[in-house]
């Protein structure tokens, strides 16, 4: 911003029929002016970031750029039920389709909350409940999904703790169908804590899945990695890269395994993101139910994709004029183990990095409310300068 220097150097006159000079008084009136619109403005007016998000690859390098961002940070959202970027999930499976020994009842009332066994609030994030006792033959489950189903490739992180309780399996992927999906599956039954063993199932759900009966363990689309920590006792960013030719998965940065071939979904794929805790009796997989109550708690969920909707695609033109600009794009920051520092980093807590975006929160209401403020802004700077005798 130019700063605008005036000194007492102002020109002399003569007074009419005076005899004397004297100075002239100086007016601030119009450098209040241009003052206040500008800084009433400089949020419309500035923009970083309107060209996308830069995501880092194996070797650290920025490479790919994503149009499209949803970032929520479950710590600190009071009610979920209000939030525009996420559904919560209601409805029931039945033992059959679930290929277990129970059905699952995804349960809205009780099993998507903000609160501990003991009932009180939990700041620590969303969590994700299943119950140890049936209901109806049904164990009560939890699921969040996205309500954007536009997304495509991009790379998709969340933060978790895993439940320690065995007998659930805490799952987070990008789905467009069964057999275009691309999962982080963890059985806590699994979790071996005297032989420090946390596998983590990675798959792609394919056609090939399909054809064994949805068993991917039986493709070559199904790895299983073991954590490099143990996963229920802190916060962790699991995360996943969906790129044209493969697909990445980390573990606080940390490279998991890597699928490509042709069991990559479609770049023509509209998906969404789900983050789901469930159990169905399966030996095979979930176990369970759990003996007690079991929490998979969610701290945040950052994404940056590209959107397969023409309108999406139409604004991004819109909007990045100049792609080689200095802050047209923006680095999408790192999170390890060693450095946790960007964990509390979200674009979409400034205004002039999320220029554009689908935001929670930010509704035409409240972007009416914030032109009538800025208004005021001017209506308000405007009456100082007359009480002050700038006119």
């Amino acid at each position: 911003m130019m700063l605008l220097v005036m000194t007492d150097n102002a020109p002399e006159h003569d007074s009419a029929g005076s005899g004397h000079s004297t100075k002239r008084p100086f007016s601030l009136f119009p450098s209040l002016c241009l003052l206040v619109i500008t800084l009433t403005f400089s949020k419309q007016v500035l923009a970083d970031c309107e060209c996308g998000y830069q995501n880092d690859n194996l070797d650290g390098v920025y490479q790919n750029v994503f149009t499209d961002l949803i970032e929520t940070n479950f710590a600190r959202m009071p009610d979920i039920s209000t939030n525009t970027d996420w559904l919560r999930q209601e409805f029931n499976v039945t033992k059959a389709l679930a290929r277990g020994e129970y059905g699952e009842m995804f349960y809205i009332k009780d099993d998507v909350e903000y609160v501990d066994n003991m009932g009180n609030r939990a700041s620590d994030g969303l969590q994700l409940i299943v119950r140890q006792d049936l209901i109806d033959g049904m164990v009560p489950v939890a699921e969040v999904d996205t309500t954007r189903l536009d997304l495509s490739y991009g790379t998709f992180r969340a933060s978790m703790k895993l439940t320690a309780t065995p007998g659930t399996c805490a799952a987070f992927f990008w789905y467009f169908n069964d057999t275009q999906e691309i999962d982080m599956e963890f059985l806590s039954k699994d979790f071996d804590h005297e032989k420090k063993a946390y596998p983590v199932n990675l798959v792609l759900q394919s056609r090939g899945a399909a054809a064994h009966g949805y068993e991917a363990s039986q493709t070559d689309s199904f790895i299983k990695a073991n954590l490099p920590f143990d996963p229920t006792a802190d916060f962790h960013e699991y995360r996943i890269d969906y790129n044209p030719s493969e697909i990445l998965f980390y573990a606080d940065r940390v490279l998991l395994a890597k699928m490509n071939g042709s069991n990559v979904p479609s770049p023509t794929s509209h998906g969404h993101l789900i983050l789901s805790h469930w159990s169905n009796g399966n030996p095979k997989w979930s176990g369970g139910p759990p003996k007690e109550q079991a929490p998979l708690v969610i701290r945040y969920v950052k994404a940056y994709f590209n959107s397969t909707d023409p309108k999406r695609t139409q604004d991004w033109g819109g909007r990045c004029k100049n792609a080689k600009a200095e802050t047209s794009v923006c680095k999408i920051p790192i999170v390890t183990r060693e450095n946790q520092t960007a964990k509390d980093w979200f674009f979409s807590d400034y205004p002039d990095m999320s220029k554009n975006q689908t935001i929670y929160g930010i509704t035409s209401n409240a972007r009416t409310l914030e032109s009538m403020a800025r208004w005021m802004m001017i209506v308000v700077g405007l009456l100082m300068i007359s009480l002050a005798g700038g006119f």
